[in-house]
């Protein structure tokens, strides 16, 4: 496996648009709600996190917002997060 991946699309999601999901993530998650997941992909300036209860639905950890020598996560890993702006990326904790 390399070390930097790219999400794929989840199986079993079909149906849904990319502004179907978009418009259902911003619904259930406002600025400040906690955010569970697992990394499904990897790259220098963070992780990419398949959001619990939102089917398609995926959050950016970026780097830079995640504690002081923390490092990425794996793949797989689950994760803990909070949203912190309307572009939903997340602060990973």
């Amino acid at each position: 496996m390399e070390e930097y991946t790219w999400p794929a699309r989840p199986p079993g999601v079909q149906g849904l648009s990319p502004d179907e999901v978009w418009a259902a993530t911003i619904a259930a998650l406002p600025v400040g709600a906690s955010v569970a997941g697992e990394v499904i992909g990897r790259q220098p300036f963070g992780v990419f996190i398949r959001i619990d209860g939102l089917p398609g639905a995926m959050g950016l950890a970026e780097i830079i917002a995640m504690p002081e020598g923390m490092g990425l996560p794996v793949l797989g890993a689950r994760i803990r997060a909070v949203r912190c702006s309307t572009t939903l990326n997340t602060t990973a904790r």
